[in-house]
């Protein structure tokens, strides 16, 4: 079992370690000390479950449980605070640990992730894209860190070695590549253009141009090329 303890306090984390480090089928450990961290472990880590802090400055530990890509890892939520436990089962959390906690409260914690374990083990493998999508992704600008709900993207184009994501009043840019981030978000965008993606939901009309290309008016009135390459995939998608 691969495990990513996530916790603004060092001590926590520590404890933590100390604690599942005497369990024999933990067998990798990796520490983030706030949500955008977090989110960069899994992607690199791969953990299988992921002991979440719920408050950390700037990313809260429900804004990463809404930005994980399919498949997820396991959320166990350990924090001081008894208010938030709904809202965790709420996010599909597998257990809430109550700090103070102890070794016995965590192995009934872990006895929970190793069920749900064998029973992804013995599940057949999704197809590409039958995950599902995060509701959120995290855009960090010159130290800020900021919360972008998918459902307000309209369309998506590349940037170099970036994503520029397209809402109604913003263009952040995400260090991602379009097909990466296509992957996490199917199958709620398609690509229209080799640079660019759109929401299916957005699309208000399709403008035919010369030589089979198009041009699709999005709500807002935004617009966005459509490469006569991909125009026939985006007409079967709507």
């Amino acid at each position: 079992m691969r495990a990513l303890i996530v916790d603004d306090e060092r001590p926590a984390r520590d404890k933590l370690h100390r604690l599942l480090a005497q369990e024999a089928d933990v067998s990798a450990l990796a520490h983030a000390c706030d949500g955008v961290e977090a989110l960069r472990q899994v992607a690199a880590f791969a953990p299988d479950v992921m002991f979440l802090d719920v408050q950390m400055p700037e990313v809260s530990g429900f804004d990463v449980a809404a930005s994980l890509p399919s498949p997820a890892p396991l959320i166990v939520f350990a924090t001081a605070y008894d208010e938030y436990a709904l809202r965790a089962f709420d996010s599909n959390a597998i257990d809430y640990l109550l700090k103070p906690y102890d070794q016995e409260r965590l192995r009934r914690a872990l006895g929970r992730v190793r069920e749900r374990l064998a029973t992804r083990t013995l599940a057949p493998p999704l197809p590409p894209g039958a995950g599902h999508a995060p509701r959120h992704l995290l855009v960090t600008e010159r130290g800020v860190t900021s919360v972008v709900p998918i459902a307000q993207i309209g369309w998506i184009e590349t940037a170099d070695n970036y994503v520029v994501l397209h809402t109604a009043h913003a263009r952040p840019l995400l260090r991602q590549t379009l097909a990466g981030l296509l992957n996490q978000l199917a199958p709620a965008f398609v690509r229209c253009h080799r640079r660019a993606a759109v929401q299916i939901g957005w699309i208000e009309n399709v403008v035919a141009l010369d030589k089979g290309d198009a041009e699709l008016v999005l709500r807002g009135g935004m617009r966005v090329p459509c490469s006569r390459q991909y125009r026939a995939a985006v007409m079967e998608r709507l």
